[in-house]
């Protein structure tokens, strides 16, 4: 078991590391004065909202108050523990940290989420040991070498093989200690009909881990090496406490660096096209998983990236699923491309068909424009011989050149229409200014019916005397250790809220470990998210230094009066009941104590 992280260790990885550098990793950030913004990747929007400062290494999030420093990021964006998080970040400035794998260390994801996790891992791991070391294996390996695929690339990926054995998995796990009730609902084995036993879900499959963006396996796709059989050529891993399909770009954990880098994604249809597409040094790559591109997917693309370059397969499924994406990506006001292969072909077929060099060169880097697509893809299976054909693609055509583009593409498309349909211009420019015509009168219409709508949206939260009370509070106490002592000699619950009292309660076994403040250390010791968010919200507020002692005393008057006013409330409530219940003596006795209240409350 590695031995607790040393402060200085800490001080010296968290000092060395650049927060902007970490966090441009996950989120695509620009600068607008001294700091930078980028759209939040712990809640979904579309305005940037997202704050990193360079000066003070912290994040902070004005949308949902999420905020902390670079160590914190990487538990809240990987799900990772403390200990991780350093170890993550010292690696990134070289300086090696032992982690704990310990099952008594504490995790922000669940211990059965946990326990999933590892057990792919090891199932992970075993199933490469069969690939390449074993007879078994040796099949599927000269297969994969066949395809291509070379040593590092089956290492870099975890590829593996799964034995045609029943329980040969089942077992291992079994014997690791496992719940194969677990191992079950993740996926990685299947319970037999008459519930006597458990069995193994891959067999006989060359074996694809499936990663979360922190590296972590949470499922598998085994493809068959012949298929004569009626075995489906892919059998993926279902839906699982840890694998959400809808959610998982494959190979984001790898890809994400060089797409920092190149502010540009190349998505893909389907996983074996990113390790064809690797092979082919596009390393820029994701995939979704067997699913239809969705707005989780969205949201993670449009932190990283300003160019997504959409290449599926070049049969008529791809190219609607081309279409329904680049929409998706278009109307998200992000740069689409879309490169087209050749009819019929996928990016592996191309790559043997015609070379890696080719299918970078001439499929990645020069793809269609997105409006560019969406006229190829209008013309397809029309026949310019019949009107009818022309006027449909003539009306198609100009609806995607209706807004959002400049003139100087207008012009360049509406001879290319033109050209294809041997309409004049005139003609085409004057059908083209009707659509903009008419498409402003609908929008204007629209705004109109929709005028009333922003009264319907839900109001912010109201922040109460209360609240601005205890944050600022909060605030001193975090900034100066004294401000604890004092509360605490007092002997007066400082606050109301339990949330708060419970950051209080570990502020107070922080102060007892450290004798000194540091809210950003202070944070990293918090395991709950939600209450780094209210010890970050706290750290940043606005407070006065030199007036200490008259806001932290008008602070605690606040806690005071509100306990009293609640006081009050419930009392007053309890003499509604007992004079129901024509209990005049406790009516009598209730209505003397709220008395009492109000002069104490007045007297304050």
């Amino acid at each position: 078991m590695a031995q607790r992280i040393p402060e200085e260790i800490i001080e010296q990885i968290r000092s060395q590391a650049d927060i902007v550098d970490v966090i441009n990793d996950y989120v695509q950030l620009t600068k607008r004065g001294r700091n930078w913004f980028g759209l939040c990747p712990f809640h979904g929007e579309s305005t940037p909202s997202f704050s990193v400062s360079t000066d003070k290494q912290i994040f902070h999030c004005f949308g949902c108050g999420a905020g902390g420093n670079a160590i914190t990021f990487l538990m809240d964006i990987d799900h990772i523990p403390f200990q991780e998080a350093v170890a993550k970040l010292g690696d990134r400035v070289g300086v090696h940290v032992e982690v704990s794998t310990s099952e008594e260390q504490t995790h922000p994801i669940s211990k059965e989420e946990g326990r999933m996790k590892e057990a792919h891992a090891f199932a992970a791991e075993y199933y490469q040991h069969l690939l390449l070391n074993t007879e078994e294996g040796e099949k599927a390996l000269i297969y994969l070498q066949q395809r291509g695929f070379t040593k590092e690339l089956i290492e870099s990926y975890g590829i593996g093989w799964s034995l045609p054995h029943w329980d040969s998995l089942t077992q291992l796990l079994k014997r690791k200690g496992f719940e194969l009730a677990e191992m079950e609902q993740c996926g990685l084995i299947i319970q037999k009909e008459d519930g006597s036993g458990w069995f193994d879900r891959f067999r006989e499959r060359i074996m694809f881990p499936i990663k979360d963006e922190g590296g972590r396996i949470i499922a598998f796709s085994g493809r068959i090496i012949d298929n004569t059989g009626e075995d489906a050529k892919y059998l993926n891993s279902p839906e699982s406490p840890i694998f959400h399909k809808g959610q998982v770009l494959y190979n984001l954990d790898q890809a994400r660096p060089v797409i920092r880098k190149e502010r540009k994604i190349v998505l893909f249809e389907g996983f074996m096209d990113v390790l064809s597409g690797k092979k082919a040094n596009v390393h820029n790559s994701v995939a979704t998983m067997g699913t239809a591109l969705t707005m989780q997917h969205l949201n993670k693309i449009k932190r990283l990236a300003e160019r997504i370059i959409v290449c599926y397969d070049g049969d008529k499924a791809g190219w609607e699923a081309a279409k329904r994406a680049a929409e998706m990506l278009h109307a998200e006001k992000m740069k689409v491309d879309v490169a087209v292969l050749p009819t019929g072909l996928d990016p592996d077929d191309y790559i043997k068909q015609f070379g890696e060099e080719s299918f970078k060169a001439k499929i990645i880097e020069e793809p269609l424009s997105y409006i560019a697509f969406m006229l190829m893809f209008a013309r397809r299976n029309k026949n310019f011989q019949f009107n009818n054909d022309i006027l449909q693609y003539v009306d198609e055509a100009l609806n995607y050149l209706v807004g959002g583009i400049s003139p100087i593409e207008k012009e360049l498309y509406i001879k290319q229409i033109s050209t294809e349909t041997s309409i004049s211009e005139d003609t085409l420019n004057m059908q083209l200014r009707q659509k903009e015509g008419q498409l402003a009168q609908n929008s204007k219409s629209q705004e109109q019916q929709q005028s009333p709508a922003p009264q319907m949206r839900l109001p912010k939260k109201k922040i109460t005397a209360i609240d601005r009370a205890e944050r600022l509070l909060l605030a001193h106490m975090l900034h100066n250790i004294d401000v604890v002592d004092r509360v605490r000699l007092a002997e007066q619950e400082p606050f109301v809220r339990d949330d708060y009292l419970a950051v209080y309660v570990h502020l107070i076994g922080f102060y007892e470990n450290h004798q000194k403040a540091d809210y950003q250390r202070f944070a990293e010791v918090l395991e709950d998210s939600e209450l780094r968010k209210i010890a970050m919200e706290a750290a940043l507020a606005d407070r006065d230094p030199e007036h200490l002692e008259e806001e932290i005393s008008d602070c605690l008057k606040q806690v005071q009066k509100y306990k009293i006013e609640q006081q009050i409330q419930d009392k007053n409530h309890a003499l509604k009941e007992a004079e129901k219940m024509h209990d005049f003596g406790s009516a009598l006795k209730l209505s003397q104590e709220v008395i009492d209240l109000r002069k104490s409350l007045s007297a304050m």
